[in-house]
C-alpha cells in the first residue's frame, strides 16, 4: 500500500513540488523570522554580557532596561562598596554621542569603564592591547564599528575621532557584541568619558559590582537594594528584564508575530489546497482501492505518509534555505552581524509543520473516507 501511495504522490509532479513548495516557504519564513527576532532581542542584553568580570548591575531604581539608564550621584558608588556580601565595585557610563570621522557625523554608544582596573571591558581584544586604553585621550573601538565608519580600510592605530569637542585617538578594536540601538561603539576610561559625553552633574550610569566567594549575587543585590534604595540585579536578572522590556514596549513582537502567522497561513492555504487538488485527481484510485477491501485505516496510513513524505522534505528544504540566509547575512552583512538560528527555533518550525500538514491531510482524507467504491464503476 505504501508503495502505492507514493506511486500517486509523485505521478502527479505539478502538485508534488507544489506542496513541498508550500511547506519550504513557510518553514524558511517562520525560521528566518524567528532567528532574527530571538537576534534582535538578544541584542538588547549584549552590552550586559560582553561585561563578564562583574555579576551585579546597580542602577537608579526607575530604570527598566540597559538602554535607559538614568544618571545616579558618585556617592552611590561608596554606598555600594559599603554593603555587606560585595568584593568590589566600580563605576560604569553608557551614553549616547556624536562622533566625527573624516567629516561625517555619526552617532555612537559610549561606555566608561573604572580608571584603574579597566573592569566593564569586553574581554577579547581583536587588535591593540586593553592597557593602551591607560594613555591620555584614547578609545577602544568595537570591530563592528570601525568596518561601518571605514569600510573594508585596514585599522590605523592612532586614527582620531572628535567627540563633544574632544579629540580621541583609535587604538585597538575590541570584540563586542552587537548593540540595539547604536552601530558603533566605542570604550574608553570613565575619566575621559565624563568629557567625551554629554551630560548634567550626575554621570555615571550604573555601578558593577562583584559578590564574594559563597554568596550569590542575587542575595547580595537584594542586600544592596535594601540598604542604598537603589535598584540592585544580578546580571542574569538584568538580561531577562532587559529583553522582557524590548518584548513589552517595542512593535518587535507584534511586527515578527504577524509575519510569522502568515508564513503559517500561506503554509496551510498552499498545502490544504493542493493536497486537496492531489486527492480530487485521484478519487477514482482511491475508490478502486476501498472496493478490493482496503480498509479505511489503510487509507488514511497511505494519506499520511504522502503528507509525511511532502513535510519532511519541504521541512529540511527551508531549514536550509533560512540557515544559509542567516549565516551569510551574519557574515556579510554588519546589519545582522551575530545572528544565528537557535535550536528552539527548528523544533517550532517542525511543529508548526506538522499542524500544516495534519490540517492539510484530514481536509483531505474527508474525500477518501466518504468515497463511495462504486463510483469507480460508474
Amino acid at each position: 500500500m505504501w508503495w502505492i501511495a507514493l506511486k500517486m504522490l509523485t505521478g502527479d509532479t505539478t502538485k508534488y513540488f507544489g506542496m513541498i513548495f508550500g511547506i519550504a516557504f513557510s518553514t524558511l519564513l517562520i525560521t528566518q523570522q524567528s532567528s532574527i527576532f530571538v537576534g534582535l532581542v538578544g541584542r538588547s542584553a549584549n552590552l550586559i554580557r560582553d561585561v563578564v568580570d562583574a555579576d551585579i548591575w546597580v542602577m537608579d531604581s526607575r530604570v527598566p532596561s540597559v538602554d535607559n539608564g538614568y544618571a545616579m550621584p558618585n556617592t552611590a558608588l561608596y554606598r555600594v562598596k559599603g554593603v555587606d556580601g560585595v568584593l568590589w565595585a566600580a563605576p560604569y557610563l553608557k551614553a549616547t554621542t556624536t562622533i566625527i570621522s573624516a567629516n561625517k557625523l555619526q552617532t555612537a554608544g559610549l561606555i566608561g569603564v573604572d580608571d584603574a582596573s579597566l573592569v566593564g571591558l569586553p574581554p577579547k581584544m581583536i587588535i591593540g592591547s586593553k592597557e593602551d586604553l591607560k594613555a591620555s585621550g584614547t578609545i577602544l573601538m568595537d570591530e563592528g564599528g570601525w568596518k561601518f565608519l571605514y569600510k573594508n580600510e585596514a585599522f590605523e592605530f592612532g586614527r582620531e575621532l572628535e567627540l563633544n569637542d574632544n579629540r580621541a585617538k583609535i587604538v585597538g578594536l575590541i570584540d563586542a557584541g552587537a548593540q540595539f540601538t547604536t552601530q558603533v561603539n566605542i570604550f574608553s576610561r570613565y575619566s575621559n568619558a565624563l568629557n567625551y559625553a554629554p551630560g548634567g552633574r550626575n554621570r555615571m550610569s550604573f555601578v558593577i559590582a562583584k559578590a564574594v566567594d559563597g554568596v550569590s549575587p542575587e542575595e547580595v543585590a537584594k542586600r544592596i537594594t535594601k540598604e542604598t534604595g537603589l535598584k540592585a540585579l544580578s546580571k542574569a536578572e538584568f538580561v531577562d528584564g532587559t529583553s522582557r522590556y524590548v518584548i513589552g514596549n517595542t512593535g518587535i513582537p507584534i511586527s515578527f508575530g504577524v509575519v510569522v502567522a502568515l508564513g503559517i497561513v500561506v503554509g496551510i492555504v498552499i498545502v490544504a489546497l493542493t493536497f486537496t487538488l492531489f486527492i480530487r485527481d485521484n478519487i477514482k484510485n482511491f475508490g478502486a482501492l476501498k472496493a478490493i477491501g482496503v480498509s479505511n485505516f489503510q487509507l488514511i496510513s497511505m494519506v499520511a505518509l504522502q503528507g509525511l513524505l511532502v513535510g519532511v522534505i519541504g521541512y529540511l528544504l527551508g531549514i536550509g534555505m533560512a540557515v544559509m540566509i542567516i549565516k551569510g547575512g551574519a557574515e556579510n552583512a554588519l546589519a545582522l552581524r551575530g545572528f544565528y538560528v537557535p535550536w528552539q527555533v527548528p523544533i517550532l518550525s517542525a511543529g508548526i509543520v506538522c499542524i500544516i500538514i495534519m490540517i492539510a491531510g484530514s481536509l483531505a482524507l474527508r474525500r477518501v473516507l466518504t468515497t463511495d467504491p462504486a463510483s469507480v464503476f460508474r
